[in-house]
């Protein structure tokens, strides 16, 4: 009823092998990774400045979800898809951001880097394509 048959010493205690090579990359990264910003010279003006704002932009809609995630979306200054709005760090925005984590994209930006809505539409525009340079009907007289 019960098989005799014995399994190899080999394969019945074998370490993790998996965990054992994730934790070696991890300590190599991170042994490169300090050695790396030791060497840098200096930190770039940006990287000085301290983030302040979240950069929130709406990727999934609203549709069919409950009134008060939709609510929350209009708290935030959220209308339609692929809009950026601007916010200070504090508790509550920070709350709001939980509520839609699965809708929203949400980068921490500097002071700097805050754009209101004609900005931001400014920074969007294609250029003209074509440049007025004069006339070549004005006489110089």
């Amino acid at each position: 009823m019960w098989s005799t048959r014995t399994i190899p010493l080999s394969l019945s205690f074998r370490p993790c092998t998996r965990l054992l090579q994730h934790a070696e990359h991890r300590a190599r990264g991170f042994a490169t990774a300090t050695t790396s910003s030791a060497s840098s010279p200096s930190p770039s003006p940006s990287e000085l400045e301290p983030n302040t704002h979240y950069r929130i932009t709406l990727r999934r809609s609203a549709i069919s979800l409950p009134v008060r995630y939709k609510g929350t979306l209009v708290a935030l200054g959220l209308h339609r898809r692929m809009q950026t709005v601007y916010h200070r760090h504090t508790p509550d925005i920070a709350g709001k951001i939980l509520r839609v984590k699965e809708l929203v994209q949400v980068e921490n930006v500097p002071a700097s880097a805050v754009r209101n809505k004609t900005e931001q539409r400014r920074e969007r525009k294609a250029p003209r394509g074509y440049a007025v340079v004069g006339s070549g009907l004005e006489l110089d007289l």
